[in-house]
């Protein structure tokens, strides 16, 4: 699985006008599920965007995490994290999950960061979303459950 996380202060999503997913400051989490990913993948992902310490403490050191700042998550499917544009000017998707099985595996990982007693909104999988977020710092991490990056 692949991640996009960005810290922000505020962040939303919407479809069709609507605004499905909301969150104050927090995480903004773009999240590609790969051919090949399961239940460790989903694991790793989770324990990462719960634990990443990248909130400033009292000395401004990049030192806290979520939970320690009452922060939530706004988690959005994004099979486009998997494309290879390495040839050519078309991006192929041909490494992201079917969505049969990228959607179990995002609400996977939305249950796991619950379990660990974070608030999660999501986007709604296989639709057009808008989202709209203010980056804060900015701090933007990519993380790969197969380490590529």
């Amino acid at each position: 699985m692949r991640c996009v996380i960005q810290r922000v202060t505020r962040a939303s999503v919407d479809v069709a006008g609507e605004t499905v997913g909301s969150i104050g400051a927090g995480f903004m989490v773009l999240l590609g599920a790969e051919n090949g990913d399961g239940e460790a993948d989903a694991k790793y992902c989770a324990e990462k965007i719960a634990g990443l310490r990248v909130f400033e403490d009292a000395a401004g050191k990049l030192n806290l995490a979520l939970k320690d700042v009452g922060g939530d998550v706004l988690l959005v499917s994004q099979f486009t994290l998997l494309a290879d544009a390495r040839h050519g000017r078309r991006p192929d998707f041909l490494q992201a999950a079917r969505p049969e099985v990228a959607e179990p595996l995002c609400e996977r990982v939305k249950a796991m960061l619950e379990e660990k007693g974070l608030r999660v909104e999501t986007g709604r999988f296989r639709t057009d979303m808008q989202v709209s977020l203010v980056n804060d710092g900015p701090v933007t991490i990519l993380l790969d459950s197969r380490k590529n990056f």
